[in-house]
């Protein structure tokens, strides 16, 4: 049993569907987040916060974070990356280029939340965690463009020596201060400069590999380390959206108003969340729903990670609480906490739904696209 669970674990990259459920949702809800903020984004993380570039800037000096936006300041420079984040959202949604998507995604994520830490939800705090597992997963394997793609061509190799240009240039200037630092002062004493080099490295080698080795042994290890590195990242994501729900569930259980049942009635009153106020003022008004609601939610979150032992009781406490975030999206207006958990919540999704959801998509398409 040992060697079958080591060889599926090396051998193969598990869960390849639900990695393409958790690129496309996180990437997705990226792209809505900046889209529906781009009127108000000067306001948000450029030149017109309130969350000055000094005090910004005083943050992080104390916390390490990583943010390109502070390297020249200004509008020009905080355009271009508000703008290569939109399109890294994009990249990842559609999985193209998605070694080199996953990575800018990641950049532009880390510069426009660390830019102003006091903006945002629950639902950055995930998709900020989930833009660094990401990319260690193999999660274009499945629904890409990448996917569509034959083999390794060379168009690629233009995109690999651009990115290795522009990392060697902002590593030798002065503008990047500490931020692609080599060492780092706290645990794991590592900085995004190995992290970034040992990428764009593994990236050429690869390339070279499939290349002009295919077959060759070097190929085949590294073949198996990528398998590894996808699995454990994937347990990873696994892990952390059952930390949250477990967490989550059991401070609510330590609440008053949770006990007492009447946690739901509150912000259904609140200006703040109360996006269709005669909706949200309709469910309030019902009691007794209002204190099964949040009684079910207590008792969901707290026993989800006991149920991933059973499949099918999983499944059924799976399609719960995303009929949650939908109802808190809808009621509470906070769409991209919502989105952000669904997205994560892909992850235990089971295969033999998500294929079924796969071909008919396919032949949905395929009955729309004219004959030649």
């Amino acid at each position: 049993m040992f060697a079958r669970g080591f060889a599926a674990f090396t051998g193969r990259a598990l869960g390849p569907y639900q990695a393409a459920v958790v690129r496309i949702g996180f990437g997705l809800v990226w792209l809505a987040y900046l889209l529906r903020e781009w009127p108000n984004r000067r306001l948000l993380y450029g030149d017109h916060s309130p969350w000055s570039l000094d005090l910004a800037e005083q943050l992080l000096a104390d916390n390490g974070a990583l943010t390109v936006l502070p390297w020249f300041g200004g509008r020009l420079w905080f355009e271009l990356v508000y703008h290569l984040a939109v399109l890294a959202a994009l990249a990842v949604l559609l999985g193209w280029r998605t070694r080199a998507a996953t990575v800018l995604f990641l950049v532009t994520v880390l510069s426009v939340q660390n830019r102003n830490v006091f903006l945002g939800d629950g639902g950055d705090n995930v998709v900020h965690l989930m833009a660094v597992y990401l990319v260690f997963t193999r999660c274009a394997a499945v629904w890409s463009l990448d996917a569509r793609r034959p083999g390794p061509g060379r168009s690629g190799v233009a995109l690999w020596a651009g990115l290795g240009a522009v990392l060697l240039l902002c590593g030798l200037g002065d503008f990047s201060g500490g931020s692609l630092a080599w060492t780092a002062t706290a645990f794991p004493y590592v900085g995004w400069g190995p992290v970034f080099w040992g990428l764009w490295a593994v990236a050429g080698v690869w390339w070279a590999l499939g290349r002009w080795r295919p077959d060759g042994e070097v190929r085949a290890v590294l073949d198996a380390l990528a398998n590894m590195v996808h699995n454990c990242a994937m347990l990873v994501i696994a892990a952390e959206v059952v930390l949250i729900y477990a967490t989550a569930g059991w401070y609510k259980v330590q609440g008053s108003r949770w006990q007492d049942g009447t946690a739901l009635y509150y912000p259904l009153h609140l200006d703040y969340f109360t996006p269709w106020p005669g909706l949200s003022a309709l469910v309030g008004s019902a009691l007794l729903p209002v204190f099964l609601i949040s009684y079910g939610t207590v008792i969901v979150q707290v026993a989800f990670p006991f149920t991933l032992i059973s499949r099918r009781v999983k499944n059924v406490l799976l399609a719960v609480m995303m009929a949650e975030h939908l109802g808190i999206a809808v009621l509470l207006g906070l769409p991209v906490f919502s989105l952000a958990m669904i997205a994560a919540d892909a992850v235990f999704l089971p295969t033999a739904a998500l294929c079924r959801l796969g071909a008919r998509v396919g032949r949905v398409r395929s009955r729309r696209t004219p004959l030649p």
